[in-house]
């Protein structure tokens, strides 16, 4: 006879592995370690060298001219503050040296070159010179000088005391045609009259020349308005930036 069938339990595994055992030993786990993920980043667009370089030379000239025009507006600027009135104290010379600006369309003075004149003969009949020298050249039609000496006459100064220089096509011209005219007639002395905001300029200009000289200002006609007055200020920095970087050498005259 057959003997009963009993149920086999399962043998619990203690750990160690032993020939008896029906199962196999079992594979030790390793311990992972959690895998941190990295944020992918997008690369940024990368720009050529040759374009780089482009706008590095771009701005480095946009900044190498601010720097220029802003040391230049600055020289000008103090220029303009101390520039000489004049390197005499005389009180009689030699001659007025009056300096022209353009005539209207019609040839007819505008009213700055009316002050310049009248203020002109104004010292003339104060007795502060026997001559008045007019200077200014071609400026459209007509010439500056000429324009101004029918000014002088029509108040009374007789032509023998108008000496008209009309060659003169800027302020350094103005300074040394007239030196050299009033040198060709045994002059040394001469007061210049023009209106007071081109006077900074002339001093600059007056004093490279051979000559005794004091600024005198032509009051205008009328009040100026702070407008107008602000455009002449802007235009006299701007030609004296002129000429103190170009025309004060490549410009230079022998009177």
């Amino acid at each position: 006879m057959c003997s009963p069938l009993v149920p086999i339990r399962a043998a619990r595994y203690s750990g160690v592995w032993r020939p008896g055992h029906l199962n196999h030993p079992p594979r030790q786990l390793r311990q992972q370690t959690p895998v941190r993920r990295s944020r992918t980043r997008r690369p940024a667009p990368r720009r050529s060298t040759a374009r780089r370089r482009r706008l590095g030379w771009r701005g480095r000239l946009i900044l190498a001219a601010l720097a220029v025009i802003v040391v230049s507006f600055t020289w000008a600027i103090f220029a303009r503050m101390f520039a000489p009135a004049g390197n005499t104290a005389f009180n009689r010379f030699d001659a007025i040296i009056v300096l022209g600006n353009r005539a209207d369309n019609d040839g007819n003075p505008t009213p700055e070159v009316l002050a310049r004149v009248s203020e002109g003969v104004h010292e003339y009949e104060r007795g502060v010179a026997p001559r008045l020298i007019l200077t200014g050249g071609l400026t459209g039609p007509f010439v500056e000088a000429k324009v101004m000496a029918r000014v002088a006459e029509a108040q009374g100064v007789p032509p023998s005391a108008i000496l008209i220089e009309p060659d003169a096509m800027d302020t350094i011209h103005n300074a040394c045609y007239s030196t050299r005219i009033l040198k060709q007639r045994g002059g040394r002395s001469a007061e210049v009259v023009s209106s007071d905001y081109h006077l900074p300029r002339a001093g600059l200009i007056f004093s490279r020349f051979p000559l005794q000289w004091r600024l005198h200002a032509a009051p205008p006609l009328a009040p100026q308005s702070a407008g107008s007055n602000w455009l002449h200020q802007s235009m006299e920095t701007l030609k004296t930036v002129r000429y103190l970087i170009y025309a004060d050498w490549a410009e230079r005259c022998t009177p």
